[in-house]
């Protein structure tokens, strides 16, 4: 009998652990600081077991790693390493579906040592974006092609008929990550030259994108998409873009948002103060001014705004007491969006994931390649996002234990051996891409 230790009992972690505990040979951990969450996602399955563990807590982080054969870890990814580290230390592998920090990276000579594998990225995207793009890309080379440009748009969404709030948008976990994202630079590669894009900037033009089927959505860059041309092995490549997909108003509407400042991360004591109070303090309204008038000053926007709509729709503009007194403004705007932009019972979540490959074949012509997958949560069951993040994972862990991928060291799923039969098992799991080819 497999043993699989999971850490993590997020919202993304039940497809992993059923699929796990649907393999007959492997047993199933859950280990999370809250006994309920592990407790809930094993359901009390014969072949597995929670537990209540402290990731901070080393001795025991190191006891539980060492009672399995593999460890999935589905934590923050600032604790990665620390779990990798253990787990070499112990001869364990590990799977991750977080992007390879430089902590983890330096573990890679020590599990080669071992013998083991620290597989990461293997979730949505980073994931699955991945093993699709290679898919086609080992194809387009192994026929004599080449790749000229590569361009990829992702975005977890609300389905269209869930799509009911100003924002465009729901969560199903806490909204701190996503907004802290809109804080990065980007930088990609457009024919031939790379742009850089500062954070300032990252909302300034989104695209426009159409999604045959589901009309138009607005996009912006993701981090840096130029080193995707050697992680992809397409040097040939001239374009290489990865970009973020959402529904149109919401780039201008979080670019206000943090130029008013309501990503800052300072705590500060606001005891007693309001969001009503919290939004006159950013837009440093006058004493006795409007605070919608203040901050539509502050922003430069006019009074009819529907920016302004979607701050007061908030709440932002309310009397309601700021929930986390002694915190930052950003820890008091994730508390009031995670309320607000929640996902209702039985609302399906929807996943859109879109690969356009301009390729030139051994012949001399100019095709393009799109494919694309458009993915559904299961209304009252599993949203898409915990399906396409998990499965990839848990399929990883599988063939990991099952001695199908013999690699050892730090590794993301770009090689034919990972990639190939988790996109096999995942079609059948119905995640699967449609792919159009044109001539041009």
């Amino acid at each position: 009998m497999k043993k699989v230790l999971v850490l993590g009992a997020g919202l993304v972690a039940k497809p992993l652990v059923s699929y796990l505990l649907g393999q007959p040979d492997f047993s199933v951990t859950v280990a999370d600081v809250e006994a309920g969450r592990a407790a809930k996602l094993v359901a009390g399955h014969p072949r597995g077991a929670s537990e209540v563990l402290d990731i901070t807590d080393r001795a025991a982080l190191a006891s539980a790693i060492g009672r399995a054969d593999l460890v999935v870890s589905m934590v923050p990814y600032t604790f990665h390493p620390v779990v990798a580290e253990l787990a070499v230390e112990q001869g364990r592998p590990v799977v991750t579906a977080s992007y390879v920090s430089p902590g983890m990276r330096e573990l890679d000579a020590r599990a080669k040592e071992k013998g083991l594998i620290l597989l990461n990225e293997v979730g949505l995207d980073p994931g699955i974006d991945h093993m699709e793009a290679m898919r086609v890309i080992h194809e387009v080379h192994d026929a004599g092609g080449r790749v000229a440009g590569f361009t990829s748009w992702c975005g977890g969404l609300p389905a269209p008929e869930a799509n009911t709030n100003p924002f465009g948008y729901k969560f199903s976990w806490s909204p701190r990550g996503v907004l802290l994202a809109s804080k990065n630079s980007a930088k990609f590669l457009k024919d031939g030259r790379i742009v850089t894009i500062p954070a300032a900037d990252l909302f300034a033009r989104p695209e426009t994108i159409g999604i045959p089927g589901l009309g138009e959505f607005e996009g912006y860059p993701n981090r840096d998409s130029v080193s995707y041309r050697e992680t992809y092995g397409i040097p040939e490549a001239q374009t290489v873009f990865r970009g973020t997909l959402r529904y149109p108003g919401w780039c201008e509407t979080v670019r206000k948002m943090v130029e008013l400042g309501l990503l800052d991360d300072t705590p500060k004591d606001r005891t007693g103060v309001t969001f009503d109070g919290l939004a006159r303090e950013l837009a440093q309204a006058a004493p006795g001014a409007d605070t919608k008038g203040a901050v539509a000053s502050r922003l430069g926007l006019a009074p009819e705004s529907p920016i302004l709509s979607r701050f007061e729709w908030l709440g932002l503009f309310g009397a309601m007491p700021l929930p986390v007194a002694s915190g930052s403004a950003l820890d008091n705007l994730t508390a009031l969006i995670m309320d607000r932009l929640a996902y209702e019972k039985g609302e399906r979540d929807m996943v859109v994931l879109q690969h356009e490959f301009l390729v030139r074949t051994e012949s001399g012509r100019t095709e393009r390649i799109v494919s694309t997958l458009v993915d559904y949560g299961v209304p009252g069951g599993d949203s898409s996002m915990s399906r396409t993040v998990g499965l990839p994972a848990a399929i990883a862990a599988r063939l990991i234990l099952e001695g199908k991928i013999g690699l050892s060291g730090v590794h993301v799923p770009v090689r034919p051996e990972i990639y190939g039969p988790i996109l096999d098992e995942l079609e059948k799991l119905g995640v699967r891409f449609e792919e159009k080819r044109q001539v041009l």
